[in-house]
């Protein structure tokens, strides 16, 4: 069945976000809205799915509050069921950085709008980085951007420290997933005393609306947390897939692979699964395929999707020291 997905972010002081989450979790469930919201007093993040009228009722109800009456917002139709429930959440932090005195309603960057970001990643003057995690980057990026090797965004701030301590003085632009990680990032350096700071207005995902692939800088698929996995050029689908044993993205050069086993493993981690954590993953699988045989959906798909981030995190941290399940 055709979805449209919704995906937005906006700083915004909320200090009755409690309130908030329980009128949004009635009203999603009214207009058969799935998906996450992420909610914290520094504003409102997330990403949601349900036909072009549930999306439209949500969304207007969120503007109706004078502080989300700018808010914009991603729209892009998968034929995919990206959600499976709705989860609304009041967090510390809509995006967690792990550090409360930065605040994006006080001070952020100068903003980039798509049609002007080749000319800052293409200046030599301009230190590009991509905020994003590590295997975000894995399946693409912007070319010649700065990976800077983190697993989650809170190690940002170690990042800088060890990495940009002796740039302050230099131009830095960032860009990430829909804006919320480099804009609070923006923050996060200006407070640093960091002089000119730059980052991508509405991200990757405004830059692949509006940049046609021909005039694009833009390499390989962009990573997003629901079960399209990956979105390319015109915000369509991409073609990455999960693997479920370690949480990795993957590519067709993975996909072909004689380590991949659809549901169980992948090259990443085919070495590392103990006999009890295939085990799991292979009834899981073989649960996962009943459910498909009979038009069900398994619920097993949309609670692993929402814990990438963790369980990636986790089982690389393991697979280096050889522990992986």
């Amino acid at each position: 069945m055709e979805q449209t997905v919704a995906t937005f972010y906006q700083f915004a002081h909320l200090p009755d976000c409690l309130d908030w989450q329980k009128k949004l979790r009635t009203r999603c469930k009214k207009f058969n809205v799935l998906g996450t919201i992420i909610l914290a007093e520094e504003g409102i993040n997330a990403t949601i799915s349900s036909s072009v009228d549930g999306i439209e009722a949500i969304m207007d109800f969120i503007k109706e509050d004078p502080r989300f009456s700018n808010l914009t917002y991603r729209l892009s139709i998968t034929p995919r069921q990206t959600f499976y429930r709705i989860r609304v959440a009041v967090r510390d932090e809509i995006v967690t950085l792990g550090d409360s005195s930065i605040n994006p309603n006080e001070q952020v960057g100068k903003y980039v709008e798509p049609e002007n970001w080749n000319d800052i990643i293409t200046d030599p003057e301009i230190t590009v980085i991509d905020t994003r995690n590590d295997y975000e980057i894995e399946i693409g990026s912007f070319k010649n951007a700065v990976d800077p090797d983190t697993q989650t965004f809170g190690q940002w701030d170690e990042y800088v420290e060890k990495k940009l301590s002796d740039h302050k003085e230099k131009k830095i632009a960032m860009f990430c997933t829909g804006g919320i990680r480099c804009e609070k990032a923006s923050s996060h350096l200006i407070k640093k005393g960091f002089k000119e700071v730059y980052h991508l207005k509405g991200g990757i995902l405004n830059y692949l609306e509006k940049i046609e692939p021909e005039n694009s800088l833009w390499d390989g698929e962009c990573f997003v947390f629901d079960h399209r996995v990956s979105v390319v050029h015109g915000l369509k689908d991409g073609n990455a897939k999960i693997c479920f044993g370690c949480r990795w993205p993957l590519q067709e050069k993975d996909l072909e692979s004689e380590k991949y086993e659809p549901g169980v493993c992948c090259p990443h981690c085919a070495d590392k699964l103990d006999p009890v954590r295939r085990a799991s993953l292979e009834e899981r699988n073989r649960q996962i395929q009943i459910a498909r045989n009979k038009k069900r959906d398994h619920l097993g798909q949309d609670v692993a999707l929402m814990t990438t981030k963790k369980i990636a995190r986790k089982n690389r941290q393991k697979t280096k020291t050889g522990l992986a399940r």
